[in-house]
């Protein structure tokens, strides 16, 4: 049958017809309209830069969070207000972030409303008005917040430039896309009033399709798994920021408290073991080790900025001097996630079109999903697909990727495919349905994945309980003969060694047959 190119869209620059080079010659991410990619605004990123739109945009999200903190200080603040001042809807609109199916995330609601209300009232009481540091930090929130983590920050800073990046999708539509393919549209939450402390609602000509609006961001905005400004560092580099604290006072101050907790962690973990050793009959061989482990330093260096928190200042301001750092850094990161999620996906879906059936049959029922999953394997197994699977000349370690890469893929069908389905059976990839009654489940899996046996016999469990058990494949890749051996070891000790929904595929880089002129690359 002949493919209609159709069922190749998967970037934004597909489904509009504009060149990739327009959108980066804009200055714009490509953005998939099928999955959300694992890319996020880092707001350092907006105030390290030399444009001045960025900075002023910068002191726009400190004004708001400054206002916020006001109300916090100011007294109890009532649900309805915090849900009006402090709770935000993903946008889920610029198709970026960590979404486990399509672009649909769970958004700011109550619970990070009051933890962030809680700090602003107590532990970053002086956000706005900090001393040591060059500016104020949105990042500060997660620092100090048990309840805001990383993707809660990068929700919140979206949030908070949504009338910048409306403006600036507007006028790429305006100069780049026809008029059929934009749509003007009522947008809510685009615009703090101060004067009336209220958000207001917008009109804008966007981008169209599928009854949604898509919202362009700006590449140099971009970075992915960690914003430069980020907990992780701030306890790794717990004695380079202690020692460069000016005040000597607090700098003895400080590393007073530290040791003594440290010894404290110590004597705590030593005791513990030493009861553990009793209660299995052992004597101690040899005498308790008096170093530090990694776990007990990272334990003392957390409780310390807790006890001190103009530490964390003292954190933001060495960020704040290595900011060039964070720009290298997020660029090759960025630039990293283009070639994995972009050029490698758009170049294996290609060959797909072109030298496959693939992209013929809907895999919509348990034969042509199977069927799909094959030529999948051929390709990846014998054409060099397998390059598909790795970025900088290495595997991809995250099993979170590998779904990506393979929804990216898959969608490309008229059926109706949802990401990471939970109906009773436990979760699964993807469920690809036609109706209501013919559905397959496909679910793709590491074969490194240190759950993969206990997923396996939960599942299989589950399937035997399940009217339609028989509508299941698991697609296990391995990238070593330790990882297959691994995998087929775990599906022998589950007595599945014939069983067909269950498929191996071999995407390691060795042992391949030469490719030739036709093969993917």
């Amino acid at each position: 049958m002949t493919v209609s190119p159709e069922l190749t869209k998967i970037y934004f620059s597909d489904f509009f017809g504009v060149p990739p080079e327009v959108l980066e010659d804009y200055g714009a991410f490509n953005v998939s309209l099928i999955n959300d990619l694992p890319l996020f605004v880092d707001p350092f990123l907006i105030f390290n830069s030399d444009d001045l739109t960025y900075r002023q945009l910068h002191k726009e999200i400190v004004r708001y969070v400054v206002f916020l903190r006001n109300k916090s200080l100011a007294g109890r603040i009532p649900d309805g207000l915090l849900k009006a001042w402090f709770t935000f809807s993903e946008v889920k609109e610029n198709w970026l972030g960590y979404s486990l199916s399509g672009n649909k995330g769970t958004g700011l609601g109550m619970d990070f409303a009051r933890a962030l209300n809680a700090s602003l009232a107590t532990r970053i009481s002086d956000f706005g008005s900090e001393e040591i540091t060059k500016s104020s930090h949105i990042e500060k929130v997660c620092l100090v917040s048990n309840g805001v983590g990383k993707d809660n920050i990068s929700d919140f800073v979206t949030n908070l430039i949504k009338g910048y990046l409306l403006e600036y999708t507007q006028t790429f539509a305006g100069k780049f896309l026809s008029v059929a393919q934009r749509k003007t549209l009522s947008v809510e939450k685009a615009v703090f009033n101060y004067d009336t402390e209220t958000w207001e609602t917008r009109q804008y000509d966007l981008p169209f399709v599928d009854n949604e609006f898509i919202l362009l961001t700006p590449t140099d905005l971009l970075t992915k798994d960690e914003v430069w400004i980020n907990r992780t560092d701030m306890v790794e580099q717990y004695t380079t920021i202690a020692s460069a604290v000016d005040d000597d006072q607090l700098r003895a101050q400080v590393n007073n408290y530290f040791w003594r907790v440290l010894n404290g962690i110590q004597e705590r973990d030593e005791e513990k073991r030493r009861r553990k050793r009793e209660a299995a009959g052992k004597r101690r061989k040899k005498p308790p080790n008096k170093e530090p482990n990694e776990k007990q330093v990272a334990e003392a260096a957390v409780s310390t900025y807790r006890e001190f928190p103009t530490l964390i200042d003292y954190f933001i301001r060495w960020k704040e001097e290595h900011g060039d750092e964070a720009e290298a850094q997020a660029d090759e990161k960025v630039r990293s996630s283009e070639r994995l999620y972009i050029g490698q996906v758009r170049a294996f879906a290609s060959y797909l079109l072109e030298n496959t059936p693939f992209y013929g049959s809907a895999g919509a029922t348990l034969e042509e999903a199977r069927a799909r999953v094959e030529f999948l394997k051929d390709v990846i197994e014998n054409k060099g697909g397998w390059r598909l699977f790795y970025s900088e000349g290495e595997p991809i370690r995250r099993e979170s990727d590998l779904q990506i890469l393979f929804r990216l893929t898959w969608c490309n069908t008229p059926s109706d495919v949802n990401r990471e389905v939970n109906n009773g059976r436990g979760p699964s990839d993807f469920e690809i349905s036609r109706g209501s009654f013919d559905k397959s489940l496909v679910e793709f899996k590491l074969a490194k994945n240190t759950a993969l046996a206990r997923n396996l016999e939960h599942q299989v469990e589950i399937y035997k309980a399940a009217s339609d058990a028989q509508h299941a494949l698991k697609v296990i890749v391995f990238f070593t003969q330790q990882e297959r051996e691994r995998a087929v070891a775990i599906i022998r000790g589950l007595g599945f060694e014939n069983d067909p929904h269950i498929i191996l595929i071999d995407a390691r880089s060795d042992n391949k047959p030469s490719a030739s002129k036709a093969d993917f690359h």
